[in-house]
């Protein structure tokens, strides 16, 4: 977009649009090269001798080791006692045993909109340019804050099954939490309802909104996606999924159609209202969300089991 804004003659924005076809054309040949999965090939072809064989190298390559024998036959056992078809996954997934999976369906995705990072996402450039850089540096802004977010990603890959996924949680939440009060307070204070700060201070909120998405980045960002696709157990897994993808584009459109109108009536106050969903999403985590790491799907249910909160709804592991 930094680059096509300076083609003239309307041709900027449809070589900019256009070119939305290589990331699509990766997804289609990243799908086409997809393999299987080991649940997926056992669920699907029961116990047959070829494709348990298909399966136990699929998780040979995902382990990296040989000696898989016993979470395969965790596998077949648990598949085994699934039903054939799942025209009922609907009417399972309200059941109360699995109640903690389809409250972490709704709120994770809801959550993950309501940090606000689809602001800066669909909005940022306009709001730099609120902040008072001009169009190209509102634009290379917006290049830089990418950076930012595509770098921090990398490092969560990195880091999320060495600290876990709550103390990643934790930790971004935090980030955001205080980048967007700065924020907040230094727009209120040096912007106004009118005008433009100096470019001192919009450096620095520049600065703060990289901050910011880097916490998103390695917390909300990716385990938004990754936790959910960890708790699902296998007969509810794909309803599961379904509700979260369905609720994040919910209110991703939502987002997008409002904020808006909300930066025109709240102003800088639209900072604080994010923030304060971060410091409640964050205090969500820190008492509701157990840690996933390490779990297998078919153990799933023994951490909400054994979980001070959760165990009072779907039952103890004693019990």
């Amino acid at each position: 977009n930094f680059g096509m804004e300076k083609i003239k003659g309307g041709w900027g924005w449809r070589i900019s649009l256009s070119m939305a076809v290589l990331p699509a054309s990766v997804l289609t040949i990243g799908a086409i090269m997809l393999p299987e999965t080991p649940n997926s090939l056992i669920q699907r072809s029961g116990k047959h001798d070829n494709d348990r064989h298909k399966a136990k190298l699929i998780l040979q390559k995902i382990r990296g080791s040989e000696d898989v024998e016993i979470e395969l036959d965790d596998l077949v056992n648990a598949t085994s006692s699934l039903p054939k078809t799942n025209n009922h996954a609907l009417k399972k997934i309200l059941k109360r045993e699995y109640m903690p999976q389809l409250v972490m369906s709704i709120v994770i995705p809801f959550f993950q909109q309501m940090t606000g990072i689809n602001v800066i996402a669909f909005y940022a450039p306009l709001l730099f340019r609120t902040l008072g850089f001009g169009e190209s540096a509102s634009l290379l802004s917006f290049v830089v804050t990418g950076i930012v977010g595509m770098t921090s990603t990398f490092i969560s890959m990195l880091l999320v099954d060495k600290f876990g996924r709550r103390a990643l949680f934790i930790i971004g939440g935090v980030q955001m939490f205080i980048s967007q009060l700065a924020i907040g307070a230094i727009v209120a204070m040096h912007l106004g309802n009118h005008g433009s700060i100096s470019e001192g201070y919009a450096y620095l909120v520049l600065v703060l909104i990289c901050v910011y998405v880097a916490g998103f980045s390695w917390s909300w960002g990716p385990l938004g996606w990754l936790v959910p696709s960890e708790i699902f157990h296998l007969e509810i897994r794909s309803i599961g999924q379904s509700i979260t993808v369905a609720v994040s584009f919910l209110f991703t459109f939502v987002i997008a159609q409002t904020f808006l109108a909300m930066l025109c009536d709240f102003k800088a106050v639209i900072f604080f209202f994010f923030g304060g969903w971060v410091l409640v999403m964050t205090c969500f985590v820190y008492l509701l969300l157990p840690e996933t790491r390490n779990i297998p799907i078919e153990q799933m249910d023994q951490i909400w089991r054994g979980h001070w909160f959760w165990s009072k709804v779907v039952g103890s592991n004693s019990a």
